[in-house]
Protein backbone atom coordinates (compact mmCIF):
# COMPACT_ATOMS: atom_id res chain seq x y z
CA UNK A 1 0.00 0.00 0.00
CA UNK A 2 1.37 3.46 -0.92
CA UNK A 3 1.25 6.48 1.01
CA UNK A 4 -2.07 7.79 -0.65
CA UNK A 5 -3.41 4.75 -0.62
CA UNK A 6 -3.43 4.25 2.82
CA UNK A 7 -4.26 8.18 3.63
CA UNK A 8 -7.48 8.01 1.13
CA UNK A 9 -8.55 5.04 3.43
CA UNK A 10 -8.26 6.97 6.72
CA UNK A 11 -11.60 8.85 7.95
CA UNK A 12 -9.20 11.48 9.56
CA UNK A 13 -8.77 12.51 5.57
CA UNK A 14 -12.22 11.59 4.12
CA UNK A 15 -13.13 15.41 3.72
CA UNK A 16 -10.41 15.76 0.99
CA UNK A 17 -9.86 15.90 -2.70
CA UNK A 18 -7.64 13.31 -4.25
CA UNK A 19 -5.30 16.18 -5.17
CA UNK A 20 -5.05 17.09 -1.34
CA UNK A 21 -4.57 13.63 -0.21
CA UNK A 22 -1.61 13.94 -2.79
CA UNK A 23 0.03 16.78 -1.42
CA UNK A 24 -0.39 15.02 2.07
CA UNK A 25 1.44 11.81 1.01
CA UNK A 26 4.35 14.11 -0.21
CA UNK A 27 5.55 14.57 3.07
CA UNK A 28 4.34 11.02 4.47
CA UNK A 29 6.63 8.82 5.22
CA UNK A 30 6.54 4.51 5.12
CA UNK A 31 7.22 2.59 8.11
CA UNK A 32 7.51 -1.19 9.04
CA UNK A 33 7.14 -2.26 12.44
CA UNK A 34 7.35 -6.29 12.97
CA UNK A 35 4.77 -7.78 15.75
CA UNK A 36 6.02 -7.11 18.92
CA UNK A 37 7.98 -3.72 18.18
CA UNK A 38 6.79 -0.53 19.65
CA UNK A 39 5.97 2.28 17.38
CA UNK A 40 6.60 4.66 20.42
CA UNK A 41 6.48 4.36 23.94
CA UNK A 42 4.54 6.43 26.71
CA UNK A 43 6.57 9.97 27.36
CA UNK A 44 8.93 9.83 24.37
CA UNK A 45 8.83 13.07 22.40
CA UNK A 46 5.55 13.08 20.25
CA UNK A 47 6.65 14.95 16.91
CA UNK A 48 4.62 12.75 14.22
CA UNK A 49 1.28 11.65 12.95
CA UNK A 50 1.03 7.93 12.41
CA UNK A 51 -1.81 6.55 10.11
CA UNK A 52 -2.13 2.55 10.09
CA UNK A 53 -1.69 1.27 6.46
CA UNK A 54 -2.34 -2.21 7.34
CA UNK A 55 -2.45 -4.12 10.61
CA UNK A 56 -3.28 -4.10 14.67
CA UNK A 57 -1.39 -1.87 16.97
CA UNK A 58 -2.07 -2.15 20.84
CA UNK A 59 -2.50 0.96 22.85
CA UNK A 60 -1.57 0.88 26.69
CA UNK A 61 -0.03 3.10 30.06
CA UNK A 62 1.43 2.38 33.38
CA UNK A 63 -0.44 2.54 36.04
CA UNK A 64 0.51 4.39 39.41
CA UNK A 65 1.92 1.15 40.31
CA UNK A 66 3.70 0.14 36.85
CA UNK A 67 1.66 -2.60 35.38
CA UNK A 68 0.35 -1.95 31.79
CA UNK A 69 -3.65 -1.15 31.35
CA UNK A 70 -4.77 -1.74 27.75
CA UNK A 71 -6.21 0.93 25.98
CA UNK A 72 -7.32 -0.72 23.23
CA UNK A 73 -6.49 -1.75 19.85
CA UNK A 74 -6.39 0.43 16.40
CA UNK A 75 -5.83 -0.92 12.96
CA UNK A 76 -5.96 0.27 8.92
CA UNK A 77 -6.96 3.91 8.66
CA UNK A 78 -6.88 4.79 12.52
CA UNK A 79 -4.53 7.31 13.48
CA UNK A 80 -2.37 8.27 16.63
CA UNK A 81 -0.17 11.17 17.65
CA UNK A 82 -2.60 13.55 15.88
CA UNK A 83 -1.84 16.49 18.33
CA UNK A 84 1.81 16.39 16.94
CA UNK A 85 1.16 18.05 14.04
CA UNK A 86 -0.10 21.32 16.24
CA UNK A 87 2.65 21.21 18.81
CA UNK A 88 5.82 19.12 19.80
CA UNK A 89 4.77 17.06 23.36
CA UNK A 90 5.18 13.48 24.94
CA UNK A 91 3.36 10.29 24.31
CA UNK A 92 0.68 9.75 25.93
CA UNK A 93 0.58 6.00 26.02
CA UNK A 94 2.62 3.02 24.34
CA UNK A 95 1.91 1.90 20.92
CA UNK A 96 2.96 -2.00 19.88
CA UNK A 97 2.49 -4.14 16.59
CA UNK A 98 0.00 -6.54 17.13
CA UNK A 99 0.83 -7.85 14.30
CA UNK A 100 3.24 -6.53 11.45
CA UNK A 101 2.38 -2.57 10.82
CA UNK A 102 2.52 -0.68 7.81
CA UNK A 103 2.51 2.86 8.67
CA UNK A 104 2.86 6.46 7.48
CA UNK A 105 4.32 9.45 9.09
CA UNK A 106 3.90 13.06 8.62
CA UNK A 107 6.81 14.58 10.99
CA UNK A 108 5.77 18.22 12.57
CA UNK A 109 8.97 19.72 10.86
CA UNK A 110 7.82 18.64 7.44
CA UNK A 111 3.93 19.46 8.13
CA UNK A 112 5.56 22.87 8.83
CA UNK A 113 7.35 23.47 5.64
CA UNK A 114 4.71 22.38 3.58
CA UNK A 115 2.14 24.78 5.52
CA UNK A 116 4.00 27.79 3.74
CA UNK A 117 3.60 26.32 0.49
CA UNK A 118 0.53 24.41 0.21
CA UNK A 119 -1.22 26.03 3.47
CA UNK A 120 -4.71 24.82 2.18
CA UNK A 121 -4.27 21.41 2.52
CA UNK A 122 -2.59 21.94 5.77
CA UNK A 123 -5.52 24.05 7.46
CA UNK A 124 -8.00 21.48 5.87
CA UNK A 125 -6.01 19.01 8.04
CA UNK A 126 -5.52 20.98 11.05
CA UNK A 127 -9.70 21.75 11.04
CA UNK A 128 -10.21 17.80 10.50
CA UNK A 129 -7.67 17.08 13.86
CA UNK A 130 -9.79 19.53 16.06
CA UNK A 131 -12.85 18.13 14.38
CA UNK A 132 -11.81 14.35 15.55
CA UNK A 133 -10.21 15.36 19.03
CA UNK A 134 -13.40 17.37 19.65
CA UNK A 135 -15.46 14.22 18.50
CA UNK A 136 -13.29 12.13 21.61
CA UNK A 137 -13.98 14.16 24.09
CA UNK A 138 -17.61 14.00 23.24
CA UNK A 139 -17.36 10.35 23.04
CA UNK A 140 -15.19 10.13 26.52
CA UNK A 141 -17.62 12.96 28.58
CA UNK A 142 -18.77 10.02 30.77
CA UNK A 143 -15.82 8.72 31.64
CA UNK A 144 -13.95 12.01 32.17
CA UNK A 145 -16.76 13.30 34.61
CA UNK A 146 -16.15 9.82 36.81
CA UNK A 147 -12.67 11.72 37.51
CA UNK A 148 -14.11 14.69 38.42
CA UNK A 149 -14.26 14.75 42.47
CA UNK A 150 -17.30 17.47 43.62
Amino acid sequence: MDAAAALRASPLLSGFTDTGVGILAGIASPRTYPAGTPLFVENMVSDTLIIIGDGRVSLSTKNDKGADLSMGELGPGDWLGELSLITTGQRQCTATAVTAVTAFEIRQADFQKLMGVKPQACIKLLMAICTSFGQKIITTKDALKTLVKP
